[in-house]
């Protein structure tokens, strides 16, 4: 269970997120909706620890994070794939997978072969250089990296951003097989309510810092939705 509660961050004198509460429970898929600029990216650099919140806390199966480091909390469980990927451009693929490793638990330290199951086109490119790949591959090779590292709780930001339909496709069954096989806590930041409503079983919708809506997928008023995502 990652478990985000009255969290307040502020960027110097300007306030990002306003007593923001998200739970993402294991074997569901929680989405976070919004605009952009009303705060999604910073809760999820408040979750792993790339911000620090100013009140509020955030735990990880009742553990409290919030005087960890990043790279702390990354081996506690949590497990990042950042919107625009951040892949290594200059290491192979393989090479990319394998810095994955100092987050993964002792004796664990290899390449789980579920990652080349839901992304078989890694398998044929460990050789080749990630700034080499096309953008809808880094993605993979994003969420594939994340997962070597054994998390508890998957953390992904706008993974559809820039992705062609095909890859979109790919990667929305992959988190769904995460969510019924791996039984992860998933957190997806989104734009797009069609890839939310198909995949996600909780929504949050975000507007100016705050969550102004909250509750199964299923009960989404998509007419009151809207109002929140369009400019």
């Amino acid at each position: 269970m990652l478990k985000v509660s009255e969290v307040d961050l502020f960027y110097g004198a300007a306030q990002a997120l306003r007593k923001v509460s998200v739970t993402a429970a294991p074997g569901k898929i929680t989405c976070v909706l919004g605009r952009n600029g009303v705060g999604k990216t910073s809760l999820l650099k408040a979750i792993v620890g790339h911000h620090p919140v100013r009140s509020g806390s955030v735990a990880l199966d009742g553990r409290v994070l919030d005087r960890m480091a990043s790279y702390d909390r990354a081996r506690a469980g949590i497990a990042y794939v950042p919107q625009g990927r951040e892949i290594f451009p200059l290491l192979t693929v393989k090479e990319n997978l394998e810095t994955a490793f100092a987050a993964a638990p002792k004796g664990e330290r290899d390449v789980p072969g579920e990652v080349f199951e839901l992304f078989p086109v890694l398998k044929s490119m460990l050789a080749r250089r990630g700034g080499d790949l096309s953008g809808g591959q880094q993605q993979q090779l994003a969420i594939a990296r994340a997962l070597v590292s054994r998390p508890k709780a998957l953390v992904l930001d706008e993974p559809t951003e820039g992705i062609q339909p095909s890859i979109i496709k790919d990667i929305g069954r992959a988190i769904t097989y995460l969510k019924e096989s791996a039984g992860l806590a998933i957190l997806l930041v989104e734009q797009y309510l069609d890839f939310a409503r198909e995949l996600a079983d909780e929504v949050h919708v975000m507007d100016r810092g705050e969550i102004v809506f909250s509750g199964p997928a299923a009960s989404l008023d998509e007419d009151a939705i809207q109002r929140h995502l369009t400019v």
